[in-house]
């Protein structure tokens, strides 16, 4: 199992138009019901955001990653972020309910 953290802040003038984005991508999952993947996106108050993202194989990711949605998200997200994304693979620790075991 991947399970990834993706961290970044957006400019404080971009902030809520990328939370209307990714609320479009987390809409178009539970319509479209993409199986192996779980995807979590969290916020801090500066505007850092926290993409969770969990899946067997790389083709499971690509029922987030390849919904029309998260494509309109990905576009122009450098003009929306103070810097460049950071992608960190993680091993969990401890998870009371929050992951898929």
């Amino acid at each position: 199992m991947t399970r990834t953290v993706i961290r970044y802040q957006t400019k404080p003038e971009a902030m809520q138009r990328n939370i209307e984005l990714i609320e479009n991508v987390f809409r178009e999952a539970a319509s479209a019901a993409p199986e192996g993947v779980r995807y979590l996106v969290l916020r801090t108050e500066d505007g850092t955001f926290f993409h969770v993202v969990s899946y067997e194989n790389e083709g499971d990711n690509a029922g987030i990653t390849g919904l029309p949605a998260f494509d309109a998200f990905a576009e122009g997200g450098d003009a929306r972020r103070t810097g460049p994304p950071i992608r960190t693979d993680v091993t969990v620790v401890g998870n009371y309910r929050m992951l898929a075991e």
